[in-house]
């Protein structure tokens, strides 16, 4: 063997050997990785069983809030604190602009959806263009401008922003007691969610000797009411903006119903100032806290001792899991990138009927997505569909909307606290064969030791005013009788 033979010979036996050196490390980094396993487990598990520990032994103390904390352009000038009336107005360039979109979503080659699917991979192609045909032949802007307008409507300007809602006062005799109730909406929802229940709150009925004085804000960031133009406007901060309005239009004291998202600033509100609050009712009655979820999750041991008779509202859990799964994409979206998913739906008005139809089906019925319709012309005419898109669409408000999800989710410490925190306002419980969320009575006292009593209605779901609002005010006036009858 030559030299050369020699050194090639030894120069692989070299790079062989460094190979299985690697090749060792690798294997060596490897165990170490899979031995970490159970103590990042472990690690997981006490953070958790710390968590729910501190649920369970600790009551927060009440997180500090600036009351006048200005969310609007130019803080530093003085702002009209005025009550203007307001209109809602479709004007022709908007109408015009519309049609030319539609014109051109009209003349696209579109995707069908598939057959047999219904809407479990979303809206259905058949079933929107029923809907779109509607918008584009049926719908009448000058008709529906009308119906917006209905109610007498005012903005006034509360930390820095636009607020804009809708205020109705009864016409009743005088020994009709008038209270006043502050209706807080949902998403994808508006005002428009209680335009049918207001006519019956504020009419007088047999067996009660009092009416309601209703006020209905657009939350900041939706409709027609202002968004803050820096981060951080939560649903805490939103509670004391509507606290702020409702000082500003002179009631001190007042009743408070939340659905959806309105019953968190709900809750938040009557946490904050429960000396104001004189009860809340909620169309939406859940706890999130750790210790709830805990109590879910051990729970399906023994379901009926958890839930009583309506075990089928927390389980079988894995269905329940799966089905959250499923459905709460939306969710991390919005509480992620809400303005890249904000500027695709303004972009298109099509774009955005179909993404809060989506949202509508699923929200007032899950069987809704078996359905080849969607399931929402049962429920809702489709010029009541339309007028909710046309809201969201004529006011520019998606966007500002979305991001109530990430101020809820970046806030999260503080709104847990809020959660954890008993309020003593008296409180009433509505729940509804289809909402997604469920807490039963002992889970729903510990956030609301006052709690006067709830309602099960076997139908409805997130947006009941909008579903079915004569079930929905029944509801307001026999809970407000109750909160009423304890001060006797």
């Amino acid at each position: 063997m030559g030299k050369k033979d020699k050194k090639k010979e030894n120069d692989s036996a070299k790079v062989s050997k460094k190979k299985e050196v690697r090749k060792e490390q690798r294997k060596d980094k490897g165990v170490n990785i899979v031995s970490a396993i159970p103590f990042l487990i472990l690690v997981g598990l006490s953070m958790l069983a710390y968590r729910v520990y501190d649920d369970l032994t600790h009551i927060p103390a009440t997180p500090e809030l600036d009351f006048n904390r200005n969310w609007g352009p130019n803080a530093s000038e003085p702002k009209d604190t005025s009550i203007r009336p307001y209109r809602i107005v479709f004007s022709d360039a908007m109408e015009g602009e519309l049609r030319w979109l539609f014109e051109v979503y009209r003349r696209t080659l579109k995707k069908k959806s598939f057959e047999d699917t219904a809407w479990t991979y979303g809206v259905h192609t058949d079933a929107f263009a029923k809907i779109f045909s509607h918008w584009v032949f049926k719908y009448s802007f000058r008709d529906r401008e009308r119906y917006f307008n209905k109610f007498e409507q005012f903005k006034t300007n509360v930390q820095g922003l636009d607020i804009h809602y809708v205020h109705v006062k009864p016409k009743v005799d005088k020994n009709v007691m008038v209270v006043p109730l502050l209706l807080l909406h949902s998403w994808p929802g508006s005002v428009l969610e209680f335009y049918e229940a207001i006519p019956l709150l504020t009419a007088a009925r047999p067996g009660y000797n009092f009416v309601f004085e209703v006020i209905v804000p657009s939350l900041p960031g939706f409709g027609f009411s202002q968004g803050a133009v820096r981060p951080g406007l939560s649903p805490n901060q939103i509670a004391v903006i509507m606290r702020n309005l409702m000082q500003r239009l002179g009631h001190k004291y007042y009743y408070v119903e939340g659905n959806g998202i309105g019953h968190n600033v709900g809750a938040d509100l009557a946490t904050i100032f429960p000396n104001e609050v004189l009860g809340f009712h909620s169309s939406s009655p859940v706890v999130p806290t750790n210790r709830a979820y805990l109590t879910w999750i051990l729970g399906a041991l023994w379901p009926t001792f958890v839930a009583n008779g309506d075990a089928d509202k927390l389980y079988p859990l894995g269905d329940k899991i799966k089905f959250y799964l499923e459905e709460s994409g939306y969710l991390h979206l919005q509480a992620t990138k809400p303005d890249t998913i904000g500027i695709a739906l303004q972009d298109s008005p099509v774009g955005l009927a179909s993404y809060i139809l989506d949202r509508m089906m699923i929200m007032t019925d899950p069987a809704n997505k078996f359905d080849p319709d969607g399931g929402l012309d049962k429920y809702f005419s489709y010029d009541k569909l339309l007028d909710n898109i046309m809201m969201y669409y004529v006011s520019g408000s998606i966007t500002t909307s979305l991001r109530f999800f990430k101020e809820n989710f970046d806030d999260y410490e503080v709104e847990n606290a809020f959660a954890r925190i008993p309020t003593p306002v008296p409180t009433w419980g509505l729940r509804l064969k289809n909402a997604f969320s469920y807490s039963p009575d002992f889970v729903l006292r510990w956030k609301y030791p006052n709690l006067v009593g709830t309602t099960s209605y076997d139908f409805g779901g997130q947006f009941i005013a909008f579903e079915r609002p004569k079930e929905f005010v029944e509801d307001v006036f026999k809970a407000v009788k109750a909160f009423l009858e304890l001060k006797k």
